[in-house]
């Protein structure tokens, strides 16, 4: 199958498993996407990382999609979002999505709801996404990818996500301050023993404007053999 990846800024990324479409985080107020959330076509489904606005801002423009997140995230989107077809899952699991399945894993992060109903959002989150199902055989020929999500540093990608999970490509925070720095994002990599490896989360908003070479330039630093790609806006990469 064909995966497809495109970065459209920040955490938003639309994933294609052979004719399945999937978005991730729609959050369109960012300086790396020319894109309004009206040019973009409604995927199949929806994914949220978390409850975050820079994460879950322009969701209601995808209300006709299936919706993917914990059931925390689920309940309110169906009570104030528009969402009427949703899955909740949580940490650890596995769910079929059309040509997709779809690992739910631990970030590292906080999950509050900023609205005047109080609601939570459970656990923070990322997400594996392949054309097959995780086992514990190493299936050489998968195709993977990770979002990370708003997360810090921790061993669960050496230990769990990198190891058994078997992500070919990551999609990594660097913009520290909320997230991973250049430094810790680029240790990331080299635990998930990715081939591929691109940087989100950074220059959208003053606290997360870094140097992006700094990220480049440390990943090489740890010896990952990991190909850092540092996308364009909108810019589409096939694994």
């Amino acid at each position: 199958m064909t995966v497809e990846l495109t970065w459209h800024g920040h955490s938003t990324w639309h994933v294609s498993v052979d004719d399945t479409d999937l978005l991730i985080d729609p959050f369109f107020d960012n300086p790396h996407t020319d894109l309004d959330p009206s040019d973009v076509e409604t995927p199949d489904y929806l994914l949220l990382t978390h409850g975050h606005a820079d994460h879950i801002a322009h969701a209601p423009e995808f209300s006709d999609a299936t919706l993917v997140a914990t059931p925390e995230i689920v309940s309110y989107a169906q009570a104030e979002l528009g969402f009427e077809d949703a899955i909740g899952m949580n940490l650890g699991g596995t769910v079929e999505c059309g040509d997709a399945f779809v690992t739910m894993v631990r970030a590292d992060h906080t999950n509050g709801i900023n609205t005047e109903h109080e609601y939570e959002g459970g656990m923070p989150a990322g997400f594996v996404i392949g054309d097959t199902k995780p086992t514990q055989a190493t299936d050489e020929e998968s195709t993977t990818f990770y979002h990370a999500g708003d997360t810090s540093l921790m061993t669960e990608m050496r230990e769990v996500t990198g190891a058994y999970l078997e992500p070919d490509a990551a999609a990594v925070p660097v913009g520290d301050h909320f997230t991973m720095g250049p430094w810790q994002a680029a240790v990331a990599v080299d635990w998930l023993d990715v081939d591929h490896a691109f940087p989100m989360h950074y220059d959208t908003f003053p606290p997360v404007e870094i140097e992006i070479d700094d990220w480049v330039r440390e990943v090489k630093a740890t010896g990952s053999t990991a190909e850092p790609h540092v996308l364009e806006g909108d810019e589409t990469f096939e694994l």
